[in-house]
């Protein structure tokens, strides 16, 4: 690896950015309770303004190197950032200044909680520094350290309101599941570490040139696979995401489940063999996990757990750009590589962008309607117009709709299953129809996901009266929305410089073997842009047509009267379509992916008179409801049959001190123990 030039600055920059966290973190609890925030917000702009200036040098050319002594125990450190880690860091860098300053308005109504404040912003620091860390180290003990403080520290952020047993239980969950990732890392690194002897991670470039490759892969893509949310591995995702403050929320899902795609990536650019059926693999598993997750987010009502299992399904889509790009690798067309790890990439930093957007304006919108059932709101618009157009903007870039940058980073993926299609042998040209087809149906259902879900909340009549009208949040809440919306739409225009960016990457990661047509790819981003400046035209004649009407008809005589109700004289809110409602059918159609429960008691016969009833119906996540819960079931029973150990008897304790005693003096008089 070529070190970069000047390795005194780069020491200086290393030193600089250790020394702007842990000045913040301490800081954070000494100053004022309104100074607080701003402590925060200038400790994680600085840091990120110099590992920003670190990553950017690195898309010039090179990579950094630079060694630090970590102690006896963990030996020489090295933090290297190359094209993929620079990458990475850029977009920690953005979401989480982002996140500071919106979490800055978020929290002002929980002002009276001061030490709880001072905590959760030291803690997001430290995560946010964490997640840096976790891009930068390359050596396992070390690396595996900064993972567990990233993990412990976004748990305590989730836990937040921690007075609410369900926000306990949710952080239970992401406890015990990122500790299975933990588990299952340090068995990789363990298994690389006795064939090679080093925990550098170019250990792991040597393990995957002598030994078989699918095996240790597997077991680092299902201790990454946690993180992120793939298929099976998700179930703490719909937990966490509505039980942390919105902020919080944003960050973890635009950022710290791509950590899972970090490392998923950082150890495909170690791989010598067996591209071809690992990318199939990850195909496959990556459709299932984009359709499970955009199905069940089309039937949630709670609007936070929907963009939760959102972030699932776009896991999924990332997953299947790195899945071509492996099979370009197994099958030798430099083609597909380019185009699904670039799609996978770019679809990492767009899914950043508008996912953040989507928690930070549904969080204005429990901020001041104290809800997320989107079947209480309705006819917000006309309360909070400006998150309105926010949640607009992002629902369309999500649903890959142009001229946002969601249709970028999909329409390279869709370029790529095409090209695949057409010069793949029959295996492989049939698992890359039915993923474009599966691609087609995840969009076509995000597209009803947020109809419904725009239309429900803001659209209509208000449903329920608060005890407070809802209003718009203050402006610091709303300028990081609007920096989010202008970097999306660079993207949408500007395609042909990240495209470049991101062959830069690619290449850094030694993942171009042959030589490609690059007029396919000028032909591919030339469509993206072409795409979206007709669509910026049609929404601006549209806008024209609009204002043309709005100033003919100017002056003229307004009458209003209500339209014609088919037959009802008194029309209420309650008539209006709601999220259950709009989505009923979907779930009828597909009951055997996502099973709805009921709760309602039945009429009895002898009841002549009855009482009045209410009914609830929800819908379960079928891994858990089907696989995780029956599992910890039979470990509570099976952990039961050892209650009578723990008897709470003083003499038990005794006889079993005893027993111990003995055994111990008995085995050595044996010589079973010396």
């Amino acid at each position: 690896m070529m070190v970069y030039e000047g390795s005194e600055l780069i020491g200086f920059l290393f030193k600089a950015f250790a020394l702007v966290v842990i000045t913040g973190m301490i800081a954070i609890p000494l100053v004022p309770q309104r100074i607080k925030p701003v402590i925060s917000i200038i400790s994680v702009s600085l840091a990120a303004f110099v590992t920003s200036f670190l990553a950017l040098r690195i898309f010039s050319g090179g990579s950094i190197e630079y060694i630090i002594y970590g102690g006896i125990f963990f030996g020489d450190i090295p933090l290297r950032v190359d094209s993929l880690s620079a990458w990475f860091i850029l977009i920690i860098n953005f979401t989480s200044v982002t996140g500071a300053f919106y979490g800055t308005g978020y929290l002002k109504a929980y002002s009276a909680r001061s030490a709880e404040i001072s905590f959760h912003w030291i803690l997001y620091v430290l995560f946010y520094a964490s997640m840096l860390l976790v891009c930068m180290i390359q050596h396992s003990i070390a690396f595996i350290t900064a993972w567990e403080i990233m993990s412990l520290s976004s748990l305590l952020l989730v836990l937040f309101d921690y007075k609410n047993p369900k926000v306990i239980k949710a952080g239970v969950n992401y406890l015990v599941q990122m500790h299975l990732s933990v588990v299952l890392l340090t068995v990789g690194f363990i298994w690389a570490w006795f064939k090679t002897g080093t925990f550098d991670f170019r250990g792991l470039n040597d393990y995957f040139g002598q030994e078989v490759n699918i095996w240790l892969f597997l077991v680092f893509f299902a201790g990454f696979g946690f993180k992120s949310g793939f298929l099976g591995l998700h179930t703490w995702l719909p937990e966490a995401h509505p039980a942390a403050p919105s902020h919080v929320s944003g960050v973890m899902s635009g950022v710290i489940v791509k950590l899972g795609i970090y490392g998923i990536l950082r150890i495909i650019t170690f791989l010598k063999a067996e591209f071809l059926l690992i990318g199939e693999l990850i195909l496959c598993l990556s459709l299932l996990t984009g359709l499970f997750g955009i199905l069940n987010a089309s039937l949630h009502r709670d609007f936070k757990r929907m963009l939760a299992y959102c972030t699932i399904e776009n896991i999924g889509i990332i997953g299947i750009g790195t899945g071509l790009g492996l099979m370009g690798i197994g099958t030798g067309q430099t083609i597909l590589t380019i185009l699904g790890f670039g799609g996978a990439l770019l679809h990492v930093l767009n899914h950043s962008l508008f996912k953040s957007l989507l928690f930070y304006s549904a969080g204005s919108v429990y901020r001041q309607t104290h809800t997320r059932d989107m079947d209480k709101l309705g006819g917000l618009i006309r309360h909070m117009p400006k998150t309105a157009l926010l949640f607009l903007v992002a629902s369309v870039a999500i649903g890959g709709i142009p001229p946002f940058n969601g249709f970028v980073s999909e329409f390279l993926i869709y370029s790529g299953l095409l090209a695949g299609i057409t010069t793949s042998g029959i295996s492989q040209m049939i698992i890359l129809i039915i993923t474009l087809a599966g691609l087609a149906v995840i969009g076509g259902i995000s597209v009803i996901t947020f109809t419904k879900t725009f239309g429900t909340v803001f659209l209509g009549n208000q449903r329920q009266q608060t005890e407070h009208p809802a209003t718009e949040v203050p402006s610091i809440m709303l300028i990081p929305q609007y920096l989010i919306v202008c970097i999306m739409l660079l993207i949408a225009f500007f395609p042909g410089f990240f495209m470049k960016t991101l062959f830069g990457i690619i290449d850094g990661m030694g993942l171009i073997q042959n030589g490609y047509d690059s007029s396919y790819l000028v032909h591919t981003t030339g469509i993206m842009k072409g795409v979206s400046l007709s669509s910026v035209i049609f929404i601006l004649i549209s806008a024209a047509v609009f204002l043309l009407r709005k100033t003919l008809v100017k002056g003229s005589e307004n009458l209003q009267s209500q339209t014609w109700g088919c037959g009802y004289v008194n029309p209420s809110v309650r008539m209006q379509y709601t999220g259950k409602s709009f989505s009923k059918s979907l779930g009828k159609l597909l009951n055997f992916v996502v099973t709805e429960k009921k709760s309602y008691q039945e009429l009895q016969r002898n009841e002549i008179f009855p009482e009045k009833r209410k009914y609830r119906s929800f819908y379960l996540d079928i891994i858990d409801s089907k696989i995780v819960d029956p599992l910890l079931y039979i470990t509570r029973r099976f952990m039961n049959l050892f209650q009578f150990i723990q008897n709470g008897r003083i003499q038990a304790y005794v006889i079993y001190g005893i027993v111990f005693i003995m055994l111990i003096f008995i085995g050595t008089l044996l010589n079973f123990m010396k």
